[in-house]
């Protein structure tokens, strides 16, 4: 890279003198060549095209009054073949308001008549850092433009009036868009997924204060293969230095490898754990019969082995039956058997079903319920278990004597569920870990608390299958509250 950059900036210049007058010419070519630059000079406007349509120059010095073609008349021209070249007019102090007509046109300065040759390096010189910054950009734009070409992500960006600006080969070949033009053009004429050009029109809209990106998953159908793309979809607004939208960019990652291997793990899941659990129920039967004596005496000791077994069996087929709740709520079955629920009375009733376990350990178990609590539209047998789940581990990690309070409210817009206990409390680094499958909390206080791990993260599956979200506050030796929120459909 060092290398490179020397280069650049070894790079000689080539600059064209335009003037009619000799003595300028002369003194132009006199002093930029002891600079080490590449001159060339023109006595007229059509000389100097002629020599601006035979070779590139990278500034040129051009005198805005000549006779025949005047500077004014050649500007135009350089832009429109040279856009890159950086043009310096050359006028008279009678004529600074051609000077600004000039710059208008795409000049870049001007420097009036008789200038020093002091003057004369020094906006040759601020020209010379222009061009290289405008290289430099070019280039880094064409490096970035490359890179992008060649990310397998779909990439697009819009302007503020939804005008494609940047569409790299990936994004392309997913829309399955086989025309040459595709820049400059309408997301409305090149798209038409709902979703994608509803994400767009939101990212226009953020409020530009906040940083924040929209983001979902879509479903293309591959015409050349007929099958389906899932996509997940990552939209942002492209805001200045001032925080003003100027557009959107769009960022689509192929998942549908992912979301196959994902079905994929469920299926085995759901398949082994039901094969798994027939015959440990089995084996549990055949249990009972022997400590039931129906098979011939048995002693203490094969009865306290046997009860252990028995214990250890239990809770393979809870596992089992855990898996099975668990892929069929990421399947999406529970959303099919929604119907309206007394949140308040589901609430009361598990209260009741649980109070035995808090009572054998002398925990105080009470519900505070809001009057008129509207109903909610949601899975009654998933909601019966997110609140037993929530219900049992705090019984479970509560001591003896503690409390355990339930609440229903309205927040925002949402109705709340909370269950607080005055149990264990959670350490700070476990928290986020807790809703992962099979993660237990492990230290001396709750090795002896058996589980398998899974009932949080159903809890947090069903509430977000059913659109709502779950949130934990713990403090250890001070007790933990789960807060379920499900949307109120009644708003």
């Amino acid at each position: 890279m060092l290398e490179q950059a020397d280069t650049a900036r070894m790079y000689t210049p080539k600059i064209l003198v335009v003037d009619d007058e000799k003595r300028i010419r002369d003194s132009c070519c006199t002093v930029l060549t002891q600079e080490n630059y590449e001159v060339a000079c023109a006595e007229s406007g059509s000389t100097g095209l002629r020599k601006i349509n035979e070779e590139y120059f990278d500034i040129i010095l051009l005198d805005l009054m000549m006779p025949e073609m005047s500077g004014l008349d050649i500007l135009p021209k350089i832009k429109e073949n040279h856009p890159d070249t950086v043009v310096i007019v050359i006028t008279g102090y009678s004529t600074v308001e051609h000077s600004i007509e000039a710059m208008k046109a795409g000049a870049f300065d001007f420097i009036p008549k008789p200038f020093p040759p002091k003057k004369l390096k020094v906006v040759v010189s601020k020209a010379i850092e222009h061009m290289r910054a405008l290289k430099d950009i070019a280039e880094e734009k064409s490096r970035m433009r490359g890179l992008i070409n060649r990310l397998s992500a779909g990439v697009f960006a819009t302007d503020i009036h939804k005008q494609i600006v940047l569409a790299n080969p990936a994004f392309r070949n997913m829309m399955q868009y086989r025309g040459k033009r595709f820049i400059g053009r309408s997301i409305a004429d090149l798209i038409d997924h709902p979703t994608l050009l509803s994400m767009v029109d939101q990212a226009l809209s953020l409020d530009t204060t906040a940083s924040t990106e929209i983001t979902d998953e879509i479903v293309l159908v591959n015409d050349a293969k007929d099958e389906e793309w899932v996509l997940n979809v990552r939209c942002a607004p492209i805001q200045d230095r001032i925080g003003s939208t100027l557009g959107t960019i769009t960022v689509l990652h192929d998942i549908t490898i992912l979301k196959k291997m994902d079905q994929m793990k469920s299926d085995f899941v759901s398949l082994v754990s039901h094969e798994i659990r027939s015959p440990m129920n089995a084996v549990l039967m055949q249990i009972k019969v022997i400590m039931d004596g129906l098979a011939g005496d048995v002693t203490d000791k094969q009865r306290e082995i046997l009860t252990r077994a028995s214990l250890k069996i239990n809770s393979l087929v809870d596992m089992a039956t855990d898996l099975l709740d668990l892929a069929k709520i990421e399947s999406g079955l529970i959303t099919l058997e929604k119907e309206r629920v007394d949140v308040n009375e589901l609430i009361q009733s598990q209260v009741k079903f649980h109070l035995e376990a808090a009572r054998s350990k002398q925990i105080d178990l009470t519900f505070d319920p809001m009057a008129d609590l509207p109903p909610v539209h949601a899975n009654r047998r998933n909601m019966e278990e997110v609140l037993s789940n929530l219900i049992t581990n705090a019984i479970n990690y509560t001591p003896d004597g503690g409390k355990i309070h339930l609440t229903s409210t309205i927040e925002n817009g949402y109705l709340c569920i909370t269950v607080s206990d005055t149990g264990l409390g959670i350490p700070p680094e476990d928290l986020e870990r807790i809703f992962s499958r099979f993660y237990r909390v492990k230290n001396e206080k709750t090795r002896f608390i058996t589980g398998t791990g899974l009932g949080l993260p159903i809890v947090k599956s069903i509430v977000e299958a059913h659109q709502g979200s779950i949130d934990v506050e713990s403090a250890l030796d001070k007790g933990t509250t789960f807060r379920v929120y499900l949307p109120n459909t009644n708003d």
